[in-house]
């Protein structure tokens, strides 16, 4: 494997236990994982980051990638969670394997751009053929450190459920395919590059026997469990009328609270809610841009960081986003927390650490999320010589206030993924291209 030295960075934002932030040091990457910080390193194949500031790669902890083919559909523009979800169910029926092998590689790549090295990825839906195999193999030839999650829904429309009859599933094969895809492609060790969980799609598009079944086959396979918990007003209302009770108690009464599961959005956590979460271990994913184009609301971030939940960004997918840009991802969640809460709320250098140290909490990766001797190599170059941070007195500050927009390079396990703001590992244009022809398909 390449050995990398790089040096000139003016500032490297380590994450580490101290926090510390690293004038005049330089990086060596050796075999995948950084094994030198200091003073004037050389060896290897030199990387200058002149202007430059490195962060831990950025970590995204929830996304839907297939739904990259589905940005800006008119029927979902203006809807909240439960309306949008019903006008694009039809659209998304008719995607098949090339469909989300394609979503997933330009969503993927456009992550990547943003300085993002790891992803989870809750694939719940599976017409016409669709395999979890189609967005591992995608993950495979971007090059991010991938979490994929087997998704599932149930419970159609015939049954109460949300979604049409024609998107859910036999329970007994969910399960059965749980299995299958958790020992084909899971890897446990450090320094895995996937990982795959499992993740009934939300309270209600899956039975209870299900949510349960599916939190005892985790614990039996030693994975993580994900979900969509406490989204919108809609979700609590639907919860209090079915079950009888708050989403995070649903959650804890089948098993779903501890340090190997993660929620995603909890817009409407209650403080006793919240306190559970932070008793049990339990993750959440923040996606303050998909909560604000729903409607969904500002998820109470202050005081889960407060009670010690821990808490990392996800940009949701790109049907309700509509993009998937993690600085942009962690400005939003410093404005929002401001708005809620004052000026005073929450600081450039807090919500960065969410987006990096606090997702790779949340995924369970402590051999990453921070600039460390033995850490894995995942890390972002940001070029500060542009026109967006021109005049920042702050450089660390400016990567969340003002930019830049999309990363100069960026490695993930030793490669570097991105070089001087290109992908090195596919052709972009041609998947574009791809996309965009697959996508007019469903359009027709």
């Amino acid at each position: 494997m390449s050995e990398y030295v790089i040096k000139g960075a003016q500032t490297i934002v380590t994450m580490n236990p101290s926090r510390d932030e690293l004038i005049a040091h330089d990086i060596r990457i050796k075999d995948g994982v950084i094994a030198e910080i200091g003073p004037d390193l050389t060896g290897g194949e030199t990387v200058h980051a002149a202007n430059g500031v490195i962060t831990p790669g950025l970590v995204n902890t929830h996304h839907h990638l297939f739904q990259s083919m589905t940005r800006a559909v008119p029927g979902g523009q203006d809807a909240l969670l439960f309306g949008w979800l019903q006008s694009l169910y039809p659209i998304w029926s008719k995607m098949g394997p090339e469909h989300m092998f394609a979503a997933a590689q330009v969503g993927l790549a456009e992550l990547a751009l943003s300085g993002c090295t790891m992803s989870s990825d809750h694939m719940y839906l599976f017409p016409n053929g669709s395999t979890l195999d189609d967005s591992i193999e995608a993950a495979r030839s971007v090059g991010l450190r991938f979490h994929a999650t087997r998704g599932a829904m149930s419970i159609g429309e015939s049954d109460g459920g949300l979604p049409p009859d024609m998107l859910v599933e036999v329970e007994s094969y969910i399960l059965k395919d749980s299995i299958r895809v958790v020992d084909r492609f899971h890897d446990p060790k450090d320094g895995a590059m996937v990982r795959v969980g499992l993740a009934p799609c939300s309270p209600f598009s899956v039975s209870r026997e299900l949510m349960r079944d599916s939190a005892d086959l985790a614990r039996d396979k030693g994975v993580y469990l994900h979900t969509h918990l406490a989204e919108n007003d809609e979700d609590i209302k639907y919860s209090l009328e079915n079950f009888g009770c708050l989403p995070g108690q649903y959650a804890e009464d089948l098993g779903w609270t501890g340090d190997d599961v993660w929620h995603a959005h909890c817009v409407k956590l209650e403080k006793s809610e919240i306190d559970l979460f932070a008793r049990t271990g339990t993750g959440v994913a923040h996606c303050p841009c998909s909560n604000c184009r729903l409607g969904s609301g500002i998820a109470p971030v202050r005081e889960m960081c407060d009670a010690g939940v821990n808490v990392g960004l996800g940009v949701d997918g790109s049907a309700s986003n509509d993009a998937a840009h993690l600085l942009s991802e962690a400005r939003q969640a410093l404005l929002l927390q401001r708005v809620k809460n004052g000026a005073d709320a929450m600081s450039a250098r807090e919500t960065l650490e969410i987006a990096t140290l606090g997702g790779a909490k949340v995924l369970g990766r402590e051999d990453c999320g921070s600039i460390e001797v033995g850490k894995r190599a995942d890390m972002a170059i940001w070029d500060l010589g542009n026109v967006s941070a021109s005049g920042n007195w702050d450089p660390v500050a400016a990567l969340v206030l003002t930019g830049p927009h999309s990363v100069r390079d960026l490695f993930v396990e030793g490669r570097q993924i991105v070089r001087d703001g290109q992908l090195t590992t596919i052709d972009l244009g041609r998947a574009v291209e791809r996309h965009n022809d697959l996508a007019k398909t469903l359009m027709d």
